[in-house]
Protein backbone atom coordinates (compact mmCIF):
# COMPACT_ATOMS: atom_id res chain seq x y z
CA UNK A 1 0.00 0.00 0.00
CA UNK A 2 1.29 3.52 -1.06
CA UNK A 3 1.81 5.70 1.87
CA UNK A 4 0.91 9.69 1.37
CA UNK A 5 3.92 11.96 2.73
CA UNK A 6 3.35 15.50 3.53
CA UNK A 7 4.54 16.92 0.72
CA UNK A 8 2.02 15.23 -1.69
CA UNK A 9 -1.00 17.24 -2.10
CA UNK A 10 -3.83 16.05 -1.18
CA UNK A 11 -6.43 16.17 -4.88
CA UNK A 12 -9.03 18.55 -4.72
CA UNK A 13 -12.79 17.79 -5.77
CA UNK A 14 -12.78 21.05 -7.49
CA UNK A 15 -9.60 20.77 -9.38
CA UNK A 16 -10.80 16.92 -10.79
CA UNK A 17 -14.43 18.87 -11.84
CA UNK A 18 -12.88 21.51 -13.68
CA UNK A 19 -10.51 19.23 -15.55
CA UNK A 20 -12.76 17.12 -15.86
CA UNK A 21 -15.15 19.70 -17.79
CA UNK A 22 -12.25 21.38 -20.23
CA UNK A 23 -11.85 17.28 -21.13
CA UNK A 24 -15.02 17.44 -22.41
CA UNK A 25 -16.46 21.11 -23.92
CA UNK A 26 -18.47 19.59 -25.59
CA UNK A 27 -21.44 19.85 -23.04
CA UNK A 28 -22.00 23.64 -22.43
CA UNK A 29 -22.49 24.06 -26.26
CA UNK A 30 -24.65 21.05 -26.88
CA UNK A 31 -27.37 22.25 -23.75
CA UNK A 32 -27.04 25.68 -25.99
CA UNK A 33 -28.35 23.90 -29.22
CA UNK A 34 -30.96 21.86 -27.41
CA UNK A 35 -32.43 24.65 -25.92
CA UNK A 36 -32.65 26.93 -29.22
CA UNK A 37 -33.84 23.82 -30.74
CA UNK A 38 -36.85 23.73 -28.27
CA UNK A 39 -37.19 27.51 -28.53
CA UNK A 40 -38.42 27.07 -31.99
CA UNK A 41 -39.66 23.85 -32.03
CA UNK A 42 -41.59 23.92 -28.86
CA UNK A 43 -43.95 27.32 -29.25
CA UNK A 44 -46.13 26.08 -31.97
CA UNK A 45 -47.39 23.04 -30.24
CA UNK A 46 -48.50 24.46 -27.05
CA UNK A 47 -50.69 26.38 -28.50
CA UNK A 48 -52.59 23.86 -28.91
CA UNK A 49 -53.51 25.35 -32.24
CA UNK A 50 -53.58 22.68 -35.54
CA UNK A 51 -53.47 25.62 -37.66
CA UNK A 52 -49.65 26.29 -36.28
CA UNK A 53 -48.53 22.73 -37.06
CA UNK A 54 -45.17 22.59 -39.50
CA UNK A 55 -46.32 19.27 -40.33
CA UNK A 56 -49.30 18.75 -42.62
CA UNK A 57 -52.02 16.56 -41.66
CA UNK A 58 -52.32 13.67 -43.73
CA UNK A 59 -55.57 12.53 -44.98
CA UNK A 60 -58.01 10.15 -42.98
CA UNK A 61 -56.50 10.85 -39.82
CA UNK A 62 -58.02 13.90 -38.11
CA UNK A 63 -55.88 13.33 -34.58
CA UNK A 64 -52.57 13.24 -36.32
CA UNK A 65 -52.05 17.03 -34.53
CA UNK A 66 -53.08 15.78 -31.20
CA UNK A 67 -50.21 13.04 -31.67
CA UNK A 68 -48.04 15.41 -33.05
CA UNK A 69 -48.22 17.42 -30.05
CA UNK A 70 -47.78 14.37 -27.43
CA UNK A 71 -44.63 13.71 -29.72
CA UNK A 72 -43.31 16.89 -29.52
CA UNK A 73 -43.75 17.50 -25.79
CA UNK A 74 -42.44 13.93 -24.39
CA UNK A 75 -39.67 14.61 -26.87
CA UNK A 76 -38.48 17.45 -25.67
CA UNK A 77 -38.63 16.18 -22.19
CA UNK A 78 -36.34 13.33 -23.69
CA UNK A 79 -33.86 15.78 -24.88
CA UNK A 80 -33.65 17.75 -22.03
CA UNK A 81 -33.52 14.42 -20.05
CA UNK A 82 -30.57 13.10 -22.90
CA UNK A 83 -28.06 16.64 -21.74
CA UNK A 84 -28.36 15.65 -17.98
CA UNK A 85 -27.64 12.14 -18.56
CA UNK A 86 -24.53 12.64 -20.59
CA UNK A 87 -23.27 15.56 -18.27
CA UNK A 88 -20.15 14.06 -16.40
CA UNK A 89 -20.27 16.34 -13.41
CA UNK A 90 -23.99 15.73 -12.82
CA UNK A 91 -22.92 12.17 -12.79
CA UNK A 92 -20.22 11.97 -10.56
CA UNK A 93 -21.15 14.42 -8.00
CA UNK A 94 -25.41 13.71 -8.07
CA UNK A 95 -26.07 10.01 -8.72
CA UNK A 96 -29.29 10.65 -6.87
CA UNK A 97 -30.16 12.69 -9.49
CA UNK A 98 -28.87 11.39 -12.57
CA UNK A 99 -30.73 7.91 -11.56
CA UNK A 100 -34.29 10.55 -11.81
CA UNK A 101 -33.23 12.36 -14.63
CA UNK A 102 -32.93 8.89 -16.25
CA UNK A 103 -36.55 7.56 -14.74
CA UNK A 104 -37.99 10.75 -16.23
CA UNK A 105 -35.67 10.27 -20.23
CA UNK A 106 -37.03 6.88 -20.47
CA UNK A 107 -40.50 6.66 -18.95
CA UNK A 108 -41.44 10.40 -19.57
CA UNK A 109 -39.37 10.92 -22.20
CA UNK A 110 -38.68 8.36 -24.71
CA UNK A 111 -41.67 5.70 -24.79
CA UNK A 112 -44.31 7.81 -24.51
CA UNK A 113 -42.66 9.68 -27.75
CA UNK A 114 -41.36 6.96 -29.34
CA UNK A 115 -44.96 5.51 -29.22
CA UNK A 116 -46.73 8.35 -30.90
CA UNK A 117 -43.43 9.23 -33.48
CA UNK A 118 -44.20 5.52 -34.58
CA UNK A 119 -48.41 6.36 -35.08
CA UNK A 120 -47.79 9.34 -36.98
CA UNK A 121 -44.45 8.25 -38.73
CA UNK A 122 -46.85 5.35 -40.63
CA UNK A 123 -48.90 7.90 -41.32
CA UNK A 124 -46.01 10.73 -42.34
CA UNK A 125 -47.16 12.86 -45.39
CA UNK A 126 -44.10 13.24 -46.78
CA UNK A 127 -44.88 9.65 -48.35
CA UNK A 128 -43.61 6.18 -48.16
CA UNK A 129 -39.72 6.56 -47.97
CA UNK A 130 -40.01 8.87 -45.28
CA UNK A 131 -42.76 6.74 -43.63
CA UNK A 132 -39.99 3.29 -43.83
CA UNK A 133 -37.72 5.82 -42.04
CA UNK A 134 -39.32 7.35 -39.02
CA UNK A 135 -41.34 4.23 -38.28
CA UNK A 136 -37.73 2.46 -38.11
CA UNK A 137 -35.79 5.11 -36.40
CA UNK A 138 -38.67 4.78 -33.81
CA UNK A 139 -38.39 1.24 -33.16
CA UNK A 140 -35.15 1.89 -32.70
CA UNK A 141 -35.56 4.45 -30.17
CA UNK A 142 -37.64 2.97 -27.94
CA UNK A 143 -35.36 -0.81 -28.57
CA UNK A 144 -32.49 0.85 -27.25
CA UNK A 145 -33.69 2.93 -24.66
CA UNK A 146 -35.89 -0.43 -23.28
CA UNK A 147 -32.27 -2.44 -23.80
CA UNK A 148 -30.31 0.51 -21.86
CA UNK A 149 -32.71 0.46 -18.79
CA UNK A 150 -32.52 -3.19 -18.88
CA UNK A 151 -29.01 -3.14 -18.32
CA UNK A 152 -28.78 -1.00 -15.42
CA UNK A 153 -31.46 -2.44 -13.59
CA UNK A 154 -29.73 -5.97 -13.43
CA UNK A 155 -26.21 -4.18 -13.00
CA UNK A 156 -24.66 -4.49 -16.31
CA UNK A 157 -23.24 -0.74 -16.32
CA UNK A 158 -20.86 -1.42 -19.62
CA UNK A 159 -24.45 -2.38 -22.13
CA UNK A 160 -25.78 0.18 -19.96
CA UNK A 161 -23.25 2.87 -21.23
CA UNK A 162 -23.37 1.20 -24.83
CA UNK A 163 -27.07 0.83 -25.12
CA UNK A 164 -27.80 4.70 -23.84
CA UNK A 165 -25.40 5.69 -25.98
CA UNK A 166 -27.39 4.89 -29.00
CA UNK A 167 -30.45 5.95 -27.64
CA UNK A 168 -29.02 9.39 -26.92
CA UNK A 169 -27.77 9.92 -30.38
CA UNK A 170 -31.26 9.11 -31.90
CA UNK A 171 -32.96 11.63 -29.52
CA UNK A 172 -30.64 14.48 -30.82
CA UNK A 173 -31.03 12.77 -34.89
CA UNK A 174 -33.89 15.10 -34.92
CA UNK A 175 -31.67 17.73 -34.80
CA UNK A 176 -29.97 16.71 -37.95
CA UNK A 177 -33.04 16.02 -39.47
CA UNK A 178 -33.70 19.55 -39.24
CA UNK A 179 -30.45 20.75 -40.67
CA UNK A 180 -30.61 18.30 -43.83
CA UNK A 181 -33.97 19.02 -44.65
CA UNK A 182 -33.53 23.41 -45.61
CA UNK A 183 -29.83 22.15 -47.35
CA UNK A 184 -32.16 19.54 -49.49
CA UNK A 185 -34.91 22.30 -50.54
CA UNK A 186 -31.86 24.76 -51.48
CA UNK A 187 -30.11 21.76 -53.64
CA UNK A 188 -33.03 20.35 -55.02
CA UNK A 189 -35.79 23.22 -56.02
CA UNK A 190 -33.81 24.06 -58.99
CA UNK A 191 -34.49 20.46 -60.32
CA UNK A 192 -38.13 21.14 -59.74
CA UNK A 193 -38.97 20.87 -63.72
CA UNK A 194 -36.55 18.87 -64.47
CA UNK A 195 -35.52 15.89 -62.03
CA UNK A 196 -38.74 15.84 -60.29
CA UNK A 197 -41.14 17.01 -63.53
CA UNK A 198 -42.19 19.63 -62.28
CA UNK A 199 -44.19 17.73 -59.62
CA UNK A 200 -43.98 20.10 -55.99
CA UNK A 201 -45.38 16.84 -54.39
CA UNK A 202 -42.14 14.76 -55.87
CA UNK A 203 -40.04 17.32 -54.59
CA UNK A 204 -41.19 17.53 -51.30
CA UNK A 205 -41.22 14.25 -50.44
CA UNK A 206 -37.83 13.56 -51.74
CA UNK A 207 -36.53 16.52 -49.30
CA UNK A 208 -38.17 14.76 -46.65
CA UNK A 209 -37.01 10.96 -47.63
CA UNK A 210 -33.24 12.84 -47.18
CA UNK A 211 -33.81 14.61 -44.47
CA UNK A 212 -35.24 11.77 -42.41
CA UNK A 213 -32.89 9.13 -43.43
CA UNK A 214 -29.96 11.48 -43.41
CA UNK A 215 -30.75 12.35 -39.64
CA UNK A 216 -30.97 8.27 -39.02
CA UNK A 217 -28.12 7.50 -40.64
CA UNK A 218 -26.05 10.44 -38.95
CA UNK A 219 -26.61 9.12 -35.39
CA UNK A 220 -26.21 5.35 -36.40
CA UNK A 221 -22.91 6.41 -37.27
CA UNK A 222 -21.86 8.82 -34.66
CA UNK A 223 -23.04 6.40 -31.81
CA UNK A 224 -20.74 3.57 -33.15
CA UNK A 225 -17.88 5.84 -33.70
CA UNK A 226 -18.47 7.02 -29.99
CA UNK A 227 -18.45 3.19 -29.05
CA UNK A 228 -15.77 2.51 -30.97
CA UNK A 229 -13.24 5.38 -29.39
CA UNK A 230 -10.84 3.69 -27.16
CA UNK A 231 -10.54 5.59 -23.64
CA UNK A 232 -7.55 7.87 -23.35
CA UNK A 233 -5.02 6.05 -21.11
CA UNK A 234 -4.56 7.09 -18.02
CA UNK A 235 -0.71 8.17 -16.39
CA UNK A 236 0.87 5.61 -14.48
CA UNK A 237 1.16 6.02 -11.06
CA UNK A 238 4.63 5.67 -8.93
CA UNK A 239 4.08 3.37 -5.86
Amino acid sequence: MAVRTAAQPIPSTTTKATKAWWRRPWIGPLALLVLAFLSFSLPPYLAFDPAQSRVPAPEGFPAHYWFLVGHVIFGSVAMIGAVLQIWPWLRRTHPVVHRYAGRAYVFAGVLPSGLMALTIGSQSPFGPVTRVSDVLAAVLWIGCTIAGWRAVRERRFGDHRKWMIRSVTLTFSIIVNRVIAPIAMIVLEPQIPTTFGGSELAYSQSVGAISAWGGLAFALIVSQLILERRPAKKPAIAR
